[in-house]
């Protein structure tokens, strides 16, 4: 109770400049949690024995087999191998590249605005400062001196500002390098699988070639 009634003061005295420093916070933890519980629910469904499954099916030609392997799977990689191979006539590298990129730009959702938020919770609680210094320095014009309270308030609304910006940043930062970190790691495994599958099936390809052209030679 009373550590709330501390907050609740500090907001108070932080001036005007604390209620946009408290919607970035509110967003903050929204976007937060909101890609926590998005990347919890995405490694869970990771299902890497049934991508190799696939793959050796590729190996041995068996394109569709290989699609149908991946069926049902909500694992990113599985959900873009899928695609590229249920696509393969057309063009298995553009298909695949379309799948990937959806996958992509579903796990980096809202990364802009926490990367933002980042940025601009300190200039919010710069701007606070300022506001604050100019507080104390109007206290001093108006020659009220004489009720020092007056002035250290300008200078507690200017650190109270700051300090709660810079928390927010901090706060913020750290999950953001999490997601982002995640996010790269996907794109390497996306980039990884999407080669081996063009290389399995153009060297497949290549097989089936090289027989037709020695049955017909027969």
């Amino acid at each position: 109770m009373e550590s709330s009634y501390l907050l609740v003061n500090l907001f108070i005295k932080g001036g005007a400049i604390m209620w946009p420093l408290l919607l970035t916070s509110t967003l903050a933890l929204m976007v937060i949690l909101e890609r926590g519980w998005f990347w919890w629910t995405t490694l869970r469904q990771r299902e890497p024995q049934r991508v190799e499954e696939a793959l050796a099916l590729l190996e041995n030609g068996q394109v569709q087999a290989a699609a149908k392997a991946l069926e049902g799977s909500e694992d990113f990689i599985a959900r873009a191998l899928r695609h590229g191979l249920n696509h393969h006539h057309g063009s298995l590298q553009g298909a695949l590249q379309t799948a990937a990129g959806a996958e992509l730009a579903r796990m980096g959702r809202f990364l802009p605005v926490l990367d933002t938020i980042v940025t601009l919770a300190p200039l919010l609680g710069l701007l606070g400062t300022i506001f604050g210094i100019m507080h104390s320095f109007q206290m001093m014009g108006d020659a009220q001196l004489a009720e020092p309270k007056a002035v250290t308030g300008g200078i507690a609304e200017a650190l109270i500002a700051t300090g709660f910006g810079l928390a927010i940043a901090i706060f913020s930062l750290i999950p953001l390098n999490f997601f982002t970190t995640r996010l790269h790691r996907a794109q390497h495994l996306l980039e990884t699988y999407a080669t081996h599958v063009e290389v399995l099936y153009q060297g497949r390809q290549a097989q089936q070639h090289a027989s037709s052209a020695r049955s017909i030679s027969a």
